[in-house]
């Protein structure tokens, strides 16, 4: 039976209601987002131009960003807009699409975190076989595959929501459109929804986690019998990708591993996801790595050498 729908747009009632908040947060997202989107391509672009960084960490490194960059751009600029006008509409098509890229890049995300935990496994605890294990056939079949993960389940999302009418109210309690406060829209019962989303989105997110814990509880184990120094070396190369997981991952689970309900710090929790920790990655990356500084400051100096020609 075709769904009937009488809402063509939702409203978005936003993250502030005072207006004069809202001209306040626009000063201060709107450099936010210009620093992830600037962070995470220079990250993939010093990636693709130093020989020094082609290892398969630094693939995996920059395909994150390229995902920091589109999960960021699917939701922040409606939202860094929307802080400027008074009605903030979004088309339920648009709504729709917004839903499916977000999940795509943010399962996409989590995949490939959990890759990355296993590149780190076998640098450590195998390094001698680490070049065969970690081919670049290997590496870029389980990037294709995280890519794979991320549209199968932005599908299994989009289908579980696509049928559902939406006769009555179209006053969307967020600042984006996500599946929990759509279901609260809805013209029937989504119970039997609720229950896909929970077990699609929170356990995906949750089994990733655990098997990223577990990939570094084993390294920890491995490094027991190491030299204080390769303790050390290891240990910094992990630090920076389990403070990116931890960042991820606990707000994702705090979302999403629970049944559809409304929490007043929901969306406080979802700013933190959508736009503090993409433009995090970068710095934090960065900041810890001296291989990638070095690149980029060799990078520098060639962009200037040439300006200068």
């Amino acid at each position: 039976m075709a769904v009937t729908n009488n809402v063509t747009q939702f409203i978005l009632t936003g993250l502030f209601q005072d207006r004069e908040a809202q001209r306040v947060f626009f000063v201060v997202f709107l450099p936010v987002y210009m620093a992830t989107i600037l962070g995470n391509g220079l990250i993939i672009l010093t990636i693709n131009n130093s020989k020094s960084l082609s290892s398969p960490m630094y693939f995996f490194l920059s395909h994150l960003s390229l995902v920091e960059i589109c999960y960021s751009s699917t939701i922040v600029p409606k939202f860094i807009s929307g802080l400027l006008v008074e009605n903030k509409t979004i088309s339920l098509d648009g709504c729709m699409t917004q839903i499916f890229f977000s999940h795509f890049f943010g399962i996409t995300e989590v995949l490939l975190l959990t890759v990355m935990a296993y590149d780190r496994y076998v640098a450590i605890c195998k390094p001698l076989h680490y070049m065969t294990i970690m081919s670049r056939p290997v590496c870029q079949m389980l990037v294709l595959s995280s890519w794979l993960g991320g549209l199968f389940h932005s599908m299994i999302q989009i289908l579980t929501i696509v049928h559902l009418p939406f006769c009555g109210p179209h006053v969307i309690d967020h600042y984006f459109c996500d599946l929990p406060p759509l279901f609260k829209l809805a013209c029937t019962d989504t119970f039997v929804e609720g229950i896909i989303v929970l077990t699609n989105s929170g356990l995906s997110s949750t089994i990733s986690f655990v098997i990223l814990i577990s990939s570094y509880v084993v390294i920890l184990v491995h490094l027991r019998n190491q030299s204080a120094e390769g303790r050390r070396k290891a240990l910094s190369t992990c630090a920076s990708h389990i403070t990116v997981v931890l960042l991820f991952f606990g707000p994702a689970i705090f979302l999403y591993m629970r049944p559809s309900s409304t929490f007043t710090g929901d969306k406080l929790v979802s700013v933190f996801y959508t736009m503090i920790t993409p433009m995090l990655n970068p710095i934090i990356y960065t900041l810890r790595n001296a291989e990638v500084k070095n690149a980029m400051k060799s990078l520098w100096r060639k962009k200037l050498n040439l300006g200068r020609e």
